[in-house]
């Protein structure tokens, strides 16, 4: 039998978390055998959470010191491309969270230059979903025909001040207060991501952004309107300033077609027309159940040596659109 892989992970913030959940499902495949953080009280509580017993106080120190299959980086997005070009230095294979970069150009850049060296792939979980796998299967088996148009929604009051005078959103990321580019490239990327995977290539034809919150610099809304490659109009339709919504963060999902049509609402997703489906899911569950998905796609690719569905190439394409959003919309001319 062969042994697990030894997982060295980069980063022991919040998001760490679900990332060693997720290895913590398959410990006869791959086991994290250390982390790196600057910050050692961040390192030691995952170390002693989960049973993990070496950790540095970087990533270069716990490459020098311990014998490793590949990285995990889990790190903030500034510190994503140097962190994979020390790995790859290494010819360690590399699991890198979304962006691969904080812009499209470093994006590319950054993926040929490595492509030689390493294995990389990039954790965008949020397609890894069950609803969005379960819709994807219903779209291939052709349920609802030819897709005509599609209309992805998310509205939040989680940048608003609740009853105790706290942001939700702002509270679980802080960092997204300073993000010069907030909604599309940190949370609508995953949408557009999933978007990509449900309906194939797509197109910005336009796009607004806008900001309702003083506390943030970049933008918490935004109107973004897409083409797939045979004309169907897609619309992404999301703010987190939405006066009169939670602050959780519910994707809401409609696909007509010729034939029928798929409706994801929340936890239930439905299908309508010639072959009727109805599936209803535990949001927690599929939230951590992405990053499961996501890490154990990651370890069979690299056992059988097959394709990475999140490989950079198809990654660039999403940032693609990110980079799009904000060329059209103009909004980083207008600050």
């Amino acid at each position: 039998m062969n042994q697990p892989l030894r997982i060295g992970l980069i980063g022991a913030g919040m998001v760490s978390r679900h990332h060693l959940i997720a290895w913590a499902t398959i410990p006869d495949q791959a086991r994290v055998v250390a982390i790196a953080d600057p910050f050692a009280e961040n390192a030691a509580r995952r170390a002693t959470e989960f049973g993990i017993s070496q950790t540095y106080a970087s990533a270069e120190a716990m490459l020098a010191t311990v014998t490793l299959d590949a990285i995990d980086i889990a790190a903030p997005r500034e510190m994503h491309a140097p962190l994979v070009r020390l790995a790859a230095a290494k010819r360690l294979p590399v699991l890198c969270q979304k962006p691969l970069a904080p812009n499209l150009r470093e994006a590319s850049d950054l993926a040929a230059e490595v492509e030689a060296s390493t294995r990389l792939m990039v954790h965008e979980n949020w397609r890894f979903r069950g609803y969005y796998r379960d819709a994807a299967a219903w779209l291939r088996e052709g349920r609802i025909g030819q897709v005509k148009q599609a209309q992805l929604t998310l509205l939040t009051s989680g940048v608003l001040p609740g009853p105790d005078g706290l942001c939700p959103a702002l509270e679980r990321q802080p960092f997204m207060r300073r993000e010069r580019r907030m909604l599309v490239a940190e949370v609508l990327i995953h949408h557009l991501d999933t978007l990509r995977m449900l309906l194939g290539p797509l197109q910005v034809t336009a796009a607004q952004l806008s900001r309702s919150s003083d506390l943030l610099v970049g933008e918490d809304g935004a109107v973004i309107q897409l083409a797939t490659g045979s004309g169907a109009g897609v619309t992404v339709f999301a703010s987190f300033a939405a006066h009169g919504h939670p602050a959780a963060q519910v994707d809401r999902l409609e696909i007509l077609g010729d034939a029928g049509a798929i409706r994801l609402d929340g936890p239930s997703l439905t299908c309508s027309g010639a072959s009727p489906g109805e599936r209803t899911y535990d949001l927690p569950t599929e939230y951590q159940g992405s990053y499961n998905r996501t890490i154990a796609h990651f370890v069979d690719a690299l056992r059988d040596n097959k394709p990475f569905e999140t490989a950079p190439q198809d990654n660039l394409e999403t940032l693609r659109l990110v980079e799009d959003c904000y060329r059209l919309s103009g909004w980083e001319a207008l600050r």
